[in-house]
């Protein structure tokens, strides 16, 4: 949380950053960006020596990234002067921020913490800004698919505050007062949001945050008295420490998680939790000019970016206690390939990434297995179609052994499907149609990939891409090389899978058999 000041007085407002690179060669950058943030018309002006130099700063912010000890720490006056450009000649809004500052919260919670398995989510508000960062925080909980429940003791009763309290119980978000929280946090909360304090507090902390800080230091004293402990997650300060040396007494607030806003505070540096984030992207190239800020690049559009290297993980305790419906005999189809259309609906339906995306597995010769991702790209009773080149070592493999299996996995669906079954080229007319259905830059890939072959480097293929776009530039058809068609594997085995809690998955396989010259399907259990 970041201090402002405003008419003499001390006020605490929330400041996240906008993920740019802090060299002031990408002030172009910022007139593109920054005034879509404003909601301005940006300038699209670039060229390629601007680019250049984006590229350049870019490896700079990715080494950065790498070496914690080069991230740049805030104290207090560097913080409080940076909260005054921001709310004074850059224009930005209490609203504006304390909203990015919150979703940036969310983000990084939703990083680290499944709300399949840490699903109630209790945020204590403090009378601050750092409180409205929580509101803020729960609130995009809430639609990222946690039970958000708040704990406002202090209620501000200013219109900004007001409305983010009406925001929230207009979604049928909990508040619970101090007497409705139980004694012990762990038995029904999840997550511990701490939006109590932010570093301009001074002072001890009065009741009722006394108490309340006290609980969340209990927690960790007494954690392995529980079989998973709630995680607690501080926004930019833990609450009670020193913004600047820490945890004095070394009996303050643990978090599991702390969220740096901006910058991270000096008082960070003695954050010995596993999972350390910076929340935001707005910092503009001025403020980091001025004050020299080192900061990480952020990932694609993400909104959070880990400081300092992931928590090392014993790789033997990853795990997940799978929670799905059960799969039964008695409500599956009676012909996998119309199980098969269901499931897949289902995962298109749930928004998945490429949910036609399969696992092919098969062998040569040697009895050697070789596994890959590729596309499905249509399926009926007839068997499941997919395209490559048949020169490459897929092809090569089916040619000496025309058996294989592709595999289905939707994470978030907790299934996956196995089928299995001889495999065989589809006609020439119909590679040929579908050829012909792809982009034209897909079309030219074809031709100019020679799959699986060695390559004296990336510029081989760019340069024979070029010759083919421009020799058919004029739209005129792109034949379809000889060597690039589909296969389809006619399965003889389907298995659907389920993911269950303590490792009772549910395996339901499919064994075709004839009974008066039909095929009919047999279905198994199997053990998990």
């Amino acid at each position: 949380m970041l201090p402002l000041l405003l008419k003499g007085k001390r006020m605490s407002c929330l400041v996240t950053p906008l993920l740019l690179p802090s060299s002031s060669a990408v002030t172009a950058s910022h007139n593109l960006f920054l005034p879509r943030l404003l909601g301005l018309r940006p300038n699209i002006g670039f060229t390629g020596k601007f680019w250049g130099s984006v590229r350049g700063m870019a490896t700079k912010m990715d080494s950065i990234q790498q070496n914690p000890e080069t991230i740049s720490h805030l104290n207090q006056q560097e913080a409080a002067q940076i909260d005054e450009i921001l709310m004074g000649p850059l224009s930005f809004s209490v609203e504006q921020l304390m909203e990015l500052a919150g979703l940036s919260v969310a983000a990084a919670i939703a990083e680290v913490y499944k709300p399949s398995e840490y699903s109630r989510v209790l945020t204590i508000c403090g009378p601050g800004n750092n409180g409205g960062d929580g509101l803020v925080a729960a609130r995009h909980l809430y639609h990222f698919g946690y039970k958000p429940f708040i704990c406002y003791p202090k209620h501000t009763t200013k219109p900004l505050y007001n409305g983010l309290v009406t925001q929230l119980e207009s979604l049928s978000v909990p508040f619970l007062s101090l007497e409705d929280l139980p004694k012990d946090l762990s038995d029904s909360f999840d997550i511990l949001v701490d939006a109590m304090f932010g570093f301009s507090f001074h002072g001890s902390p009065r009741p009722p945050f006394d108490d309340l800080i006290q609980r969340l230091v209990a927690l960790k004293i007494n954690g392995d008295t529980h079989q998973k402990s709630p995680a607690i997650i501080s926004i930019d300060i833990p609450s009670g420490w020193h913004v600047e040396e820490g945890d004095l007494s070394g009996e303050g607030i643990k978090p599991d998680m702390l969220v740096s806003l901006t910058a991270p505070k000096l008082c960070a540096k003695r954050f010995s939790g596993p999972h350390h984030f910076l929340g935001g992207r707005f910092v503009p190239p001025s403020i980091r000019n001025k004050f020299n800020l080192q900061l990480p690049a952020y990932p694609g559009t993400a909104m959070c970016v880990r400081i300092g290297k992931p928590p090392k993980i014993d790789i033997s305790s990853l795990r997940e206690n799978y929670i799905s419906p059960a799969l039964l005999e008695e409500e599956v189809t009676a012909d996998p390939f119309d199980q098969f259309q269901k499931w897949f609906d289902d995962a298109m339906a749930a928004g998945l990434k490429e949910p036609n995306a399969m696992a092919l597995s098969t062998t040569g010769k040697d009895g050697k297995p070789s596994s890959r991702i590729v596309l499905l790209k249509g399926f009926d009773k007839d068997g499941f179609v997919w395209y490559t080149n048949y020169e490459g070592s897929k092809g090569q493999q089916i040619a000496q052994n025309p058996h294989a299996a592709l595999l289905f996995y939707w994470d978030d669906l907790n299934r996956q499907v196995r089928i299995e079954g001889p495999v065989q080229k589809v006609s020439d007319k119909e590679s040929e149609q579908y050829f012909h259905s792809r982009p034209r830059g897909s079309q030219i890939g074809a031709i100019v990939s020679q799959q699986s072959t060695v390559i004296p480097g990336r510029h081989v293929l760019l340069d024979e891409y070029k010759q083919l776009e421009t020799k058919y530039s004029d739209g005129s058809v792109i034949p379809k090389p000889k060597h690039w068609g589909g296969y389809r594997l006619k399965p003889e085995m389907f298995e659907f899978w389920q993911g269950q809690k303590s490792r009772l998955h549910d395996r339901l396989r499919y064994i075709p058999g004839t009974v008066d010259g039909k095929t009919l399907w047999r279905i198994e259990r199997l053990a998990p």
